[in-house]
């Protein structure tokens, strides 16, 4: 695996796990019953973004490093990916 796919792997598991956690946990304005006039009382009251993208870093370098390792390792190769097979005959 060279190093530019890597980063893009790494890039895509964590934005995979970053829309799996953000909804996780929300309290909206409306239901703190605090709402900031000018926004929707669907607003998020605290979102706790730095405690998420710590959480969705630290579960993502797991899963790239599990994915990583079993790309390097040919456990999984291209021929295994191929679902149709080869139609000669």
């Amino acid at each position: 695996m060279s190093i530019t796919a890597a980063i893009v792997l790494f890039a895509v598991v964590w934005f995979m796990v970053l829309f799996i956690i953000l909804p996780l946990g929300l309290k909206t304005q409306g239901e703190s019953g605090d709402v900031t006039p000018g926004t929707p009382s669907s607003a998020p009251d605290e979102a706790q973004i730095w405690r998420k993208i710590k959480l969705v870093t630290l579960i993502a370098v797991i899963l790239w490093a599990a994915i990583g390792g079993i790309i390097l390792s040919g456990i999984v190769t291209m021929e295994h990916l191929d679902i149709f097979g080869r139609m000669d005959g």
